[in-house]
């Protein structure tokens, strides 16, 4: 069966992984304004408070799958 949901099967490190790839982290900051993004970003303290917030990881996951598009 075909899925056409193009995050179907990306854990939320890679889309965090490809976000920083495609923007960086400064323009992600700006995006999505929220302090492990400005404040001496790390994949690893951005995964631990994005895994605990969901409206956080909401937002991570809506600018990923527009980013996909």
């Amino acid at each position: 069966m075909y899925n056409s949901d193009p995050q179907h099967g990306i854990t939320l490190e890679r889309m965090l992984i490809d976000l920083v790839d495609y923007f960086g982290w400064e323009e992600l900051a700006r995006r999505i304004p929220i302090k492990c993004f400005s404040n001496n970003p790390s994949i690893k303290s951005s995964l631990t408070f994005l895994r605990r917030t969901p409206w956080a990881r909401a937002q991570v996951e809506e600018l990923d799958a527009r980013m996909r598009r």
